[in-house]
This record gives structure tokens, C-alpha cells and sequence, in this order.
């Protein structure tokens, strides 16, 4: 189960506290020990659903995230901020650590040195066991990993069959420095289901006001393509399109896990199902073609 880890991002908004338990009840007996949320999720619900759920639970990994803020700046990763920042996730997770901790975004107004200040103070005083960055670009990351004094062991980032933007310098700068990718939305969003091939269900997040503009830029027509490929594949193999696209992602090099979220316990209960799924090199070989991102100079082409 370690090549998932459960995301709640929709706790404490689309997912109730109840539903919540449901799924973490679910992804803890099926073997699943690492939990993914942020401060800034459903305004800090998402971390006092996982302090509450969590709080028999010894075994349990937390991973968290700070730095992205609910104003026009966006992104916030200065010492003072993000100190007080984890200190409000550990009262909110009802830990003295969290075992993983995120930078959520790179901030364009604070001087990277301050944010590594304020990574390093964090283990330094034990409330942080590990150091990840999240949503950085390639020469980001290896500013980071450079710089830190305690090494960088995770960047979660967005990939999926529908999202490959990480394969032009995040992936090659993770391998070079020894930092794992935690893939988050492996299944596009929810497109690669291929409940959206005919139409938008009126259950769907597409449907909803505050994740409208999250799903859209993924139902377009290279985006059909591949989804009708993730499909027949499926069909072909006896399996379900969430088959072949976790098992495409957690095949990739450098992903470490894939950060694997639902609303509901039903949904969550299929995506777990998916474990044992196996792609044939030939199925893997043609998902990476009908995906393939545009490459050109100076990633690929001329330094390759």
C-alpha cells in the first residue's frame, strides 16, 4: 500500500467528517499508513478531520503543507509565516511532528534563504521529522535541495497521464539530487475515470461551482484522446480506467507515491482496488505515446 497515500484535500468541504471516517477506516485496514493534507485545505478542516481520525493511530505518517494563503499574494513562505503556520497544523493534527512537511508553493517575494531559515528551524526543534517542497520548477527544487541544510526528500507535484509537465526538468533535477515524487491528482483530476467522455454528471466535481474551473482545462481534445486510449486499454486488459492510469503512474521513475483522494468511501474503496493492476510494456508503450508532452530546446533536443 505505500505506493498510495491518502489525500483529503475535499474533507471538511465535499467530504464530511463521517464520510471521512469512512475512508480513512478503509485506507488504514487495507494497509495504507501515510495520510496527505495542508493548512490551507477547507481552511484548516482537512487537518483537524486528520488530528481527530488519526489520533489512535501511532503508526500513522502524517504529511502537511504551508505556504499558499487565501489573499491576493497567494504564496506566503516567509520564516514568520510559515513557522506560525505549522504550529497552528500541530495544535489543528494534535502531534508534537509532522513527518513530512511541505513547502506548498515557491514564493516569489520571499528570498529562498528565509524559507530554508524557517525549514531548518522546524527540524531543528523537532517539529518536523522530513522536508518536502511542493508545485516548485526544476531549477526551484535543486535551489532548494542546494541550499537546505537537511536534505529535501519529497516534492509533491501534479502528474498523470493527462499532466507530464514534471518529465522536462523536475523529474531529471529529482533524480539527480535523491528526492521522491509524491504525484498528486494521478488520476487527472477525476478526467481519467472517464466519467466525463460523454458529458459532465451532475454529481461530478465539474458540476460544482468551486471546482469547475479545476476540471475544465483537462476536457479537451488532447485530453479525449487519451482518455479514450486509458479506456481501451482497460477494456482490453479486464481492467477499469483506474487501473491503468495508477498503474501507469506508480510504474514512472522517481514517483515514490501517488496521492490518491475521493469523496466518498465508494470511490476511495475502487481506487484501492487498483493495487494488483499490471500493465503490459506494450500497454505502458502506447500511454506514453498518445501523452507524450511537447518537448523542445533546451530539455530535449539539443542537451540529449
Amino acid at each position: 500500500m505505500s505506493q498510495y497515500s491518502l489525500g483529503t484535500m475535499t474533507w471538511g468541504r465535499d467530504t464530511d467528517i463521517h464520510e471521512a471516517r469512512d475512508q480513512f477506516n478503509l485506507y488504514y485496514e487495507a494497509g495504507g499508513r501515510f495520510v496527505d493534507t495542508a493548512d490551507v485545505y477547507s481552511e484548516g478542516t482537512s487537518e483537524e478531520i486528520v488530528g481527530e481520525l488519526s489520533r489512535e493511530k501511532p503508526d500513522l505518517l502524517i504529511s502537511s503543507k504551508a505556504g499558499s494563503v487565501r489573499t491576493n499574494r497567494r504564496r506566503d513562505a516567509s520564516r514568520n509565516h510559515l513557522l506560525n503556520a505549522l504550529d497552528a497544523s500541530l495544535r489543528r493534527l494534535r502531534r508534537t511532528h509532522i513527518d513530512v512537511w511541505h513547502v506548498h508553493a515557491w514564493d516569489p517575494y520571499t528570498p529562498i534563504e528565509e524559507t530554508l531559515s524557517a525549514m531548518a528551524h522546524a527540524v531543528d526543534s523537532g517539529k518536523v521529522r522530513y522536508l518536502g517542497i511542493s508545485n516548485y520548477s526544476g531549477w526551484q527544487l535543486t535551489s532548494a535541495a542546494l541550499g537546505s541544510n537537511y536534505p529535501i526528500i519529497s516534492a509533491q507535484m501534479e502528474y498523470s497521464l493527462l499532466q507530464r509537465g514534471i518529465e522536462r526538468e523536475v523529474i531529471p533535477a529529482a533524480s539527480e539530487l535523491g528526492v521522491g515524487i509524491m504525484a498528486w491528482s494521478p488520476l487527472g483530476r477525476g478526467v481519467l475515470t472517464g466519467k466525463y467522455r460523454h458529458s459532465t454528471p451532475a454529481d461530478s466535481r465539474a458540476a460544482t461551482s468551486h471546482f469547475s474551473a479545476f476540471i475544465t482545462p483537462y476536457l479537451n481534445d488532447r485530453s479525449r484522446a487519451i482518455v479514450d486510449s486509458v479506456c481501451t486499454a482497460a477494456e482490453g486488459l479486464g481492467l477499469t480506467p483506474i487501473d491503468v492510469a495508477l498503474s501507469w503512474i506508480c510504474a514512472r521513475p522517481q514517483v515514490s507515491t501517488a496521492v490518491v483522494g475521493a469523496r466518498t468511501a465508494a470511490q476511495l474503496r475502487v481506487v484501492l482496488n487498483s493495487i494488483s493492476a499490471q500493465l503490459p510494456d506494450g500497454i505502458h508503450e502506447a500511454l506514453n505515446e498518445v501523452s507524450a508532452p511537447d518537448r523542445g530546446y533546451p530539455d530535449y533536443g539539443w542537451n540529449q
